[in-house]
C-alpha cells in the first residue's frame, strides 16, 4: 500500500499520466462540468506542453475511465457523473480528493453497511479452514499493532479476508476496489484514544460468529463494528 494520502497524491512522472491526473481531477471536483467540452487539442497540448499523440493517449485513458467521450468533429466532452467508472481506482482516488471529507465518510459509511454485515453474514455460511484462518491471521496483526500505522494494514486485511471467505470473485473483486477510502476511513477513525480497546472486540466477535458458523451473529457483530466506527468519527470531528 503506497504511503501516499488522498492529500498528497504521489506525482507522475509519464506526461500522459499527469494529463490524466489534473484533467481527471478537474472533472471530477466539478471544475470542467458535466456535459461541457474539454478545450481544443491544440490549447491543451499548448498548455501542458506535449505532442498531440501524448495528449491523445491522456484522452484515451479518459476516456476509458468513463469520464469523457470524443467525436470527430465536436472534439472530446465530460461524460454525465452516472457513467463515470467510479470503481476505477484513479477515479475514486480522484472522489476522494475533491469530495469533503464528511461527506465522502457518510457516502462509505453506506457503502460500507450494504456490504458488510451480508458479506460476514455469507463467509459464515462459506469459510473454509483455510479462509478462518487468513481472518484469524489478520486479527492477530491487529492485536499486536502497537502504532495506529502498524493497525491499519491488518485491518483491512480483515475485511478483505471475509469477503475472500464468500467464494464470490464479484464480491472480493468488490471488497479491494474499496480499499482506499477504506484505508482513509481506517486512518481517521484510528484517531480515537484507546483504539485497541475500542476495535479489537468488535472485530473479534466477527471473528468468533464466522468461526461459529453463525451467520446472523456475524452480520449483527458487522453492524455493530460498523456503527462503532460511525461513533469514532462524529467524536473525533466534534
Amino acid at each position: 500500500m503506497s504511503k501516499a494520502d488522498y492529500k498528497n497524491p504521489i506525482p507522475s512522472k509519464s506526461q500522459h499520466a499527469l494529463i490524466v491526473q489534473q484533467l481527471g481531477l478537474k472533472i471530477v471536483s466539478g471544475e470542467i462540468s458535466e456535459n461541457e467540452k474539454l478545450p481544443s487539442e491544440v490549447d491543451l497540448c499548448e498548455e501542458y506542453k506535449v505532442s498531440r499523440p501524448v495528449f491523445r493517449e491522456a484522452i484515451r485513458v479518459l476516456n476509458a475511465k468513463g469520464l469523457t467521450y470524443s467525436r470527430p468533429k465536436i472534439g472530446t466532452v465530460v461524460r454525465p457523473k452516472e457513467e463515470w467508472h467510479l470503481l476505477d481506482p484513479d477515479v475514486l482516488f480522484w472522489l476522494i480528493q475533491t469530495t469533503p471529507e464528511h461527506e465522502f465518510f457518510k457516502t462509505l459509511s453506506t457503502v460500507r453497511r450494504v456490504l458488510e454485515p451480508e458479506l460476514a453474514y455469507i463467509a459464515a455460511s462459506t469459510a473454509n479452514e483455510e479462509d478462518i484462518e487468513r481472518i484469524k491471521h489478520a486479527y492477530d496483526g491487529m492485536e499486536k499493532a502497537t502504532t495506529v500505522e502498524e493497525f491499519i494494514e491488518p485491518d483491512i486485511q480483515f475485511h478483505l479476508a471475509i469477503a475472500k471467505a464468500t467464494h464470490n470473485d464479484l464480491l472480493a473483486y468488490m471488497s479491494k476496489m474499496l480499499v482506499l477510502p477504506l484505508q482513509q476511513s481506517i486512518q481517521v477513525t484510528s484517531l480515537r484514544p484507546n483504539l485497541q480497546g475500542h476495535s479489537l472486540p468488535r472485530h473479534k466477535a466477527i471473528l468468533t460468529a464466522i468461526e461459529n458458523k453463525d451467520p446472523l451473529s456475524a452480520r449483527h457483530a458487522s453492524l455493530v463494528q460498523l456503527d462503532d466506527t460511525k461513533m469514532a468519527y462524529d467524536l473525533i470531528k466534534k
